[in-house]
């Protein structure tokens, strides 16, 4: 195993860690008709939905209190959901920040009366806060990897942190500047 994260470099020395295990968890729903869309797959904002329900799940779960969604990253559809698919919709965390974490979340497919094996058919990552009871930000306890795949998802969730940081600040500079211009939005 490669180097494990420790509470100190997560940015949260006095809030005792978790293991990405204690929070992860899978969410498995049926498709029926009412989830489809004009040409009869299921709607992507279903599926949606029930990342944000099984992400939002772990984020509760791994800060032990209320988070809410504060960004989606990649939300990627690599195959159709029909109508008697059984999705399975399996996350975890990834990374940990001060206050924020990012989920990572797989959504995996298979009819319901096979027993074949499950198809991913989707992913992605999301970003999640906590807060407390006033809607203020709160300190979330750091995540502590425990496998190898563990330490990749969360040396990965770092790049995707530092890209979203980037892009933020490259447009909040583009919008100064333009305002500086006399461009208006």
């Amino acid at each position: 195993m490669t180097d494990q994260v420790t509470a100190t470099e997560s940015g949260n020395p006095e809030i005792p860690g978790k293991p990405t295990s204690a929070s992860r968890t899978t969410l498995s729903h049926i498709m029926t008709h009412n989830d489809t869309n004009l040409l009869g797959t299921v709607h992507g904002g279903v599926i949606m939905k029930l990342v944000d329900d099984a992400a939002g799940a772990v984020a509760g779960r791994h800060s032990g209190g209320p988070a809410v969604t504060a960004s989606m990253d990649e939300m990627v559809f690599l195959e159709p959901v029909r109508v008697g698919d059984l999705v399975h919709v399996k996350a975890q965390v990834n990374w940990t920040g001060r206050t924020s974490m990012e989920v990572g979340v797989r959504v995996l497919a298979e009819r319901w009366n096979e027993s074949t094996p499950p198809t991913q058919v989707g992913s992605a990552y999301l970003v999640f806060a906590a807060v407390d009871a006033d809607g203020k930000p709160r300190r979330v306890p750091p995540v502590m990897p425990e496998t190898e795949r563990d330490n990749r998802r969360y040396q990965e969730a770092q790049i995707r942190r530092t890209h979203r940081l980037a892009r933020r600040r490259a447009i909040k500079e583009l919008r100064e500047k333009r305002a500086a211009e006399g461009f208006e939005d």
